[in-house]
């Protein structure tokens, strides 16, 4: 029988093992998933032939005509703990029930403590993308990225990483910037350069606290935040522009070039990329896997979830439940209230985001830099030939130092660079 097809294109972060991991991160929110389904026994957590072939087949199916491609998101937990036997299941099932010939890719997100030999060679062979989950250098990331011992995970990774270098694995880096990585952004920010990642992400951690204060102690400061992504950001101008890809940075752009956001968090609205468990149960986002954000379960027509009424409110009150200062701020264009899992303050009208001095800070302070790569851009030339189209208003310039480092970001004087 043939699936129902969606109205528009989507996406499905896949939990084939749940929230079972041989890490014990000290702030990841899925291990507490685990009291979703605590009825089950943890060998039952991993995705049953039956549950994986529907989904395989509902996924690929249920994509409306103009989708260009369909990516498979592995995540957990750690997939990894599934071994190659079940992502050659996987192989196999994408193959059979791909009747409409579309492009099919395959990510897997891993802590990399577990990748050996073997499975490298089974990466490099299917074309599978890997995401590195790493938080900078060793007493950086052994803060919070510890065992089931409660050891530091550092070298495990390393490991890792070395395997998918020997076998030419195609990998990028997700790190965690929290209260204490974040002030250290050069220290993390060199050190993936060093580890051979190509393409950086940097996820803030924003804990929500049952206490007097909004957040908990691992959070990182909104103000330290904006600083982090500054700080980087200048670094990789003066440095890697066109050569290290960092997510923000191509976001900002392709926002100052008029594209759409190509990150939810910053996209006017959500709710296309959801979430399937171990068990089928699709849920609005991987950050609101709860009982009130339930849509339904994968023997049900896939198509009628994303398409759901609920689904459909859960991502329009991305921008319809904006803070009245969200709505008359002047980078609302860019930011659009970050992700509603980080809107904790209480304002008029509205929450607002943990992070917004954060933003506001990094946004402020890039966007002439911005607004001069786009030109660059919009006249076929590559962004890193901005500074010939980065202007500096006269009455602004008349208050700069002629010492001062430049506004341009380019990290030298301003007399030497655009103050001629």
């Amino acid at each position: 029988m043939e699936s129902k097809v969606s109205q528009y294109p989507f996406n499905l972060i896949t939990k084939p093992i749940g929230p079972l991991c041989n890490l014990h991160c000290a702030y990841c929110f899925y291990l507490s998933k685990e009291e979703l389904f605590f009825h089950e026994k943890k060998k039952e957590y991993i995705m049953s032939p039956k549950v994986l072939e529907r989904y395989v087949k509902e996924y690929i199916q249920s994509q409306p005509p103009t989708a260009q491609e369909v990516v498979f998101a592995w995540q957990g937990g750690e997939p990894t703990l599934l071994g190659t036997g079940f992502f050659e299941d996987v192989l196999r099932l994408q193959k059979k029930h791909n009747i409409r010939n579309i492009k099919i890719s395959n990510s897997i997100q891993t802590n990399g403590t577990l990748i050996t030999d073997e499975m490298a060679r089974f990466f490099k062979e299917n074309d599978f993308l890997v995401g590195i989950s790493i938080d900078g250098p060793e007493e950086l990331h052994n803060r919070y990225r510890l065992n089931r011992s409660g050891k530091g995970s550092f070298h495990q990774v390393m490991a890792g990483i070395e395997k998918l270098k020997k076998h030419s694995v195609e990998f990028n880096t997700l790190t965690v910037v929290q209260d204490d990585n974040s002030k250290h952004p050069l220290e993390v920010y060199n050190f993936l350069k060093d580890a051979g990642s190509g393409y950086i992400q940097f996820i803030p951690i924003v804990e929500p606290s049952m206490g007097r204060k909004p957040v908990g102690g691992r959070t990182v400061a909104p103000l330290d935040w904006g600083k982090f992504l500054t700080a980087v950001f200048q670094q990789w101008l003066k440095e890697d522009i066109g050569r290290i890809y960092v997510q923000h940075f191509d976001l900002t752009l392709g926002q100052y070039m008029g594209l759409p956001s190509s990150l939810c968090v910053h996209g006017k609205y959500c709710g296309k990329a959801m979430a399937i468990e171990h068990n089928g149960n699709v849920y609005s986002c991987d950050h609101f896997v709860t009982e009130e954000n339930y849509l339904g379960n994968i023997s049900d027509s896939l198509a009628d979830i994303v398409n759901s009424e609920k689904q459909v409110r859960f991502g329009m009150d991305k921008y319809d439940a904006l803070s009245k200062e969200c709505l008359n701020c002047a980078y609302l264009p860019l930011c659009y209230g970050g992700c509603p899992k980080d809107r904790l303050v209480k304002k008029t009208g509205g929450m607002q985001n943990w992070l917004c001095e954060g933003f506001y800070y990094y946004y402020d302070r890039t966007a002439a830099v911005y607004a001069a790569m786009a030109a660059a851009l919009k006249n076929r030339e590559p962004a890193s030939f901005y500074k010939k189209y980065f202007r500096i208003p006269q009455e602004y310039a008349r208050t700069i130092n002629r010492n001062d480092p430049c506004p341009c970001l380019s990290g030298k004087k301003y007399k030497s660079c655009h103050g001629k």
